[in-house]
């Protein structure tokens, strides 16, 4: 009787048993490609996320050094992307008539009360491809900038080092002032816009995004997305705007923002487009959104795959060399893996 119970106990464990072995072994598959980048992440102690999907496919997500999956990560920079996304959208929904706009149109009481009448030829093209000619409110401008009064006004305020259109100067003040233009041109403000025409439609919504003293929200900094979301948007570039079906983001205006329209002065293979870096990795000139301290989104057309980071931004010891390390770990651990497994053929 007692060698009867036990087997039918094991009969009825059995399943259980299997199925949380296939389990193991699926985990198991699922990381495989990519487990020289997970020992590689392991050593990036300042780490918190890396994601990577293949064709729409999340095949791998880790998290490092006690980062919770569920905490939105503080973008920094990479919203510049996101701003660049909504300026997009509102052109096709005719809140802006066009790239070739000029900002006058939209501070007429600032810009006509400058000294400098070529401040009047700045577009918002320019503002897009960080070429607006205005002292850069970044690096050593970004204290006193966001320490001031009346973010816009400072930002307009700046002397201009160079003609509009004719280099790149990186500054978070140009996005802000996309942010602006967004507010006044579509009548709610960025947050709002955001979560109507982008979150919203990818099934989240909008995390905290801190705003300047008129209650413009931050453009270019400051935007907060859990890792999946940072992917999730990245994968809506990935597929040309599209998602489920459904065109968010103009397919002309994904195309543009990936088109190298200026040499970063940094050289080194890095150009810019509309909010996106495109950087040359692993033989292919990728788009990338970037944020301080190693934030990052990267939409890898040819691999049809997008690669998501997020790290500890706050100032110390482990930061020097971290971004470097980080972008070795994508290219070689990653693209190159890849591209040598032909992983994206199978």
């Amino acid at each position: 009787m007692r060698n009867i119970l036990l087997l039918i106990l094991f009969v009825l464990f059995l399943p259980v048993v299997v199925n949380a072995d296939e389990l193991i072994s699926n985990r198991s598959e699922f990381n495989s490609n990519f487990i020289d980048a997970h020992e590689a992440a392991l050593r990036l102690p300042r780490l918190h996320s890396l994601l990577i999907s293949h064709r729409g496919e999340l095949v791998f997500e880790e998290y490092y050094n006690g980062a919770d999956p569920r905490r939105p990560a503080n973008m920094k920079s990479a919203s510049k992307s996101v701003i660049s996304a909504l300026i997009g959208i509102a052109i096709d929904e005719g809140h802006i008539k066009s790239v070739e706009d000029p900002i006058t149109k939209y501070f007429p009481d600032y810009i006509f009360n400058q000294t400098d009448p070529d401040k009047q030829l700045i577009t918002i093209e320019n503002l897009l491809t960080m070429q607006s000619g205005l002292e850069t409110t970044s690096n050593r401008n970004y204290g006193k900038w966001v320490l001031s009064e009346n973010w816009v006004e400072f930002v307009l305020n700046q002397p201009l080092v160079a003609k509009p259109g004719t280099r790149m100067l990186y500054s978070t003040g140009s996005t802000h002032l996309l942010s602006a233009i967004l507010t006044r041109a579509s009548g709610i403000n960025t947050k709002e816009f955001a979560q109507k025409h982008l979150a919203s439609q990818l099934g989240y919504s909008m995390s905290y995004w801190s705003r300047d003293p008129q209650g413009i929200y931050f453009g270019g900094n400051d935007m907060e997305m859990t890792p999946r979301q940072m992917l999730a948007f990245g994968e809506l570039y990935l597929n040309q705007g599209v998602h489920e079906g459904r065109q968010i983001i103009p397919r002309d205006w994904v195309k543009e923002s990936y088109r190298p329209h200026v040499l970063s002065p940094r050289g080194q293979g890095r150009y810019y487009g509309y909010g996106w870096w495109l950087r040359d990795l692993a033989g292919m000139l990728v788009p990338v959104a970037w944020g301080y301290g190693g934030q990052l989104i990267f939409v890898v057309e040819p691999m049809d795959l997008v690669v998501v980071a997020t790290s500890d931004s706050t100032p110390g010891r482990t930061r020097r060399g971290h971004l470097g390390r980080l972008y070795n770990l994508v290219e070689d651990k990653i693209l190159r893996q890849v591209s040598l497994r032909d992983f994206a053929t199978r």
